[in-house]
């Protein structure tokens, strides 16, 4: 663990590349509570990882545009909106689930192998199947079911969570 923490707290100091963090997320959050959290979140990150918000279109159902098709749409935005040399992790009810000290040394694996990370949090309907065949991997946040936007507060706190478990800060105790 102590080269994990070591590799962790480096990055962006001196020879070590800060992490940069990509989160594709479909749609706007709309609820005011839930956007100050990613605001807090989002601004506490800055000291672990370049963080990089993408809002991509969602689609909006109707008798003429089924299910699959909309998620098609979503997933033709997302995939355009992933970086090219990043490790990419979608978040999936089915994907893996950990703690959070193990998604600490989880990402601390990561980062020792990869610069950049994206995550991918589909809107209401969920993530189409290309979407998470392009990924490298699926994480799964809960067992308990989340909204599409309550996920984004969760995934944000939880890679927050993760830094200050690695750096041995008293935020995750």
């Amino acid at each position: 663990a102590g080269s994990q923490t070591a590799l962790i707290s480096g990055l962006g100091e001196g020879r070590h590349r800060m992490l940069r963090v990509r989160i594709v997320v479909v749609g706007r959050t709309r609820l005011e509570f839930l956007r100050q959290g990613e605001a807090l979140y989002l601004k506490r990150l800055e000291h672990y990882a370049r963080t990089e918000w993408i809002e991509v279109r969602g689609t909006r159902l109707t008798r003429r545009l089924p299910p699959a098709q909309a998620l098609q749409k979503e997933a033709d935005e997302i995939l355009k909106a992933l970086g090219p040399r990043s490790f990419t992790l979608a978040l999936d009810p089915a994907g893996r689930l950990t703690t959070s000290e193990g998604w600490a040394r989880c990402l601390a694996r990561l980062s020792q192998t990869h610069s950049h990370l994206t995550f991918i949090i589909g809107g209401p309907l969920g993530l189409d199947p290309n979407v998470t065949a392009r990924a490298d991997g699926r994480l799964s946040l809960s067992p308990l079911t989340l909204t599409h936007e309550m996920s984004r507060l969760v995934l944000l706190e939880q890679l927050y969570r993760a830094f200050t478990i690695l750096n041995n800060e008293n935020y995750h105790k």
